[in-house]
């Protein structure tokens, strides 16, 4: 006598083989995207035809790219965020688009003779997706960077660099905090927009 199988069990078998086809889609794909960026990254870092200052530009423009700089500045300011005025938001995503680029071309600059490596990814809430990356050298120990993507406007873009197990946005977070307690939002931005200048010289 043939043994009948329940429609009902094919049915949740067949939902969650979708659902972990779902879930690996993004994570090979934020796998890909990081993989493809940090190979134009470092091959902009290892072309010495270029001035140093046309590599930072060069970088910075990938980053841009890549980069979701208003969610990780709303990250970044948390609770702060909801006070501040419209020209005040604004100010703060252009002052600190140019500080994290520049944070992030100063990590990378000293290792562009390395071998980078993309060796995971962890599925997060909230559809976010780490990526986990090594780069390695000769004469030089290897550095830890993970990146968290996030799905935005049907793209997947960087929110969180996490650089030796310390994230970027944390860091900034604890920071900025300080400088609003005692300067206030507009003195936060002043800070920056007078780092930018003195970084670019």
């Amino acid at each position: 006598m043939a043994r009948r199988v329940s429609t009902g069990w094919i049915g949740g078998a067949l939902a969650l083989a979708l659902a972990a086809a779902a879930l690996a889609a993004p994570t090979e794909e934020a796998r890909a995207l990081v993989d493809r960026t940090l190979g134009d990254v470092l091959a902009v870092l290892r072309d010495k035809a270029k001035p140093p200052a046309e590599r930072r530009r060069r970088v910075e423009e990938i980053a841009y790219a890549h980069f979701d700089f208003d969610t990780i500045s709303r990250l970044v300011l948390a609770r702060n965020w909801p006070k501040l005025s419209e020209a005040q938001r604004g100010a703060f995503v252009v002052e600190f688009k140019r500080h994290l680029s520049g944070t992030y071309w100063k990590t990378l600059e000293d290792y562009r003779d390395q071998k980078v490596t993309v060796d995971g990814t962890r599925a997060e809430k909230n559809g976010d997706v780490t990526v986990r990356s090594r780069i390695d050298g000769e004469r030089s120990e290897p550095i830890r960077i993970d990146y968290r993507l996030r799905p935005t406007g049907g793209d997947l873009k960087v929110i969180d660099v996490i650089i030796e197990g310390v994230s970027l946005v944390q860091n900034f977070r604890s920071q900025t905090q300080q400088i609003i307690r005692e300067d206030g939002i507009d003195g936060l931005i002043d800070r920056l927009r007078q780092k930018n200048a003195e970084h670019r010289g």
